[in-house]
């Protein structure tokens, strides 16, 4: 069966979902109810519920260099209003951002990560290649 025949097919099982939600939820980019990850950030080899095999995605540090910008302006951000209108010991300071940082790192970084996988099944994402013609 050619890619074009098992793509219409898997169309017509399968309708289309909104990849982003579904990557925010961490759900399959095919059928939007079988778990994406197993544990916090690593991708499951395939769908429980269709089958999908998980072996194209390939999100890199993308989303990782988004959440350090991201996280890193929040956390720095507001570090130092807190420390410009209250002055608490620095001790305070590394116990409220520290987890905070931690923890809104880890959770930006599986939603992103959900959605990168998501939106590369969606448009049929693959490696570049160079055309020697």
């Amino acid at each position: 069966m050619s890619d074009n025949q098992e793509t219409n097919k898997d169309t017509a099982l399968y309708p289309p979902i909104e990849p982003i939600s579904a990557g925010i939820k961490g759900r399959c980019p095919r059928c939007g109810q079988g778990k994406l990850f197993n544990g916090l950030l690593t991708v499951k080899p395939s769908c429980a519920n269709c089958g999908l095999d998980y072996g194209f995605e390939d999100s890199g540090d993308g989303p990782v260099v988004f959440v350090l910008l991201i996280m890193g302006f929040l956390v720095i951000g507001l570090a130092f209003w807190m420390e410009v209108n209250f002055q608490p010991p620095f001790w305070l300071q590394a116990l409220i951002w520290l987890p905070v940082a931690v923890i809104g790192g880890v959770a930006l970084t599986r939603m992103l990560k959900g959605v990168l996988i998501t939106l590369q099944f969606a448009n049929k994402a693959k490696q570049g290649k160079l055309d020697r013609d």
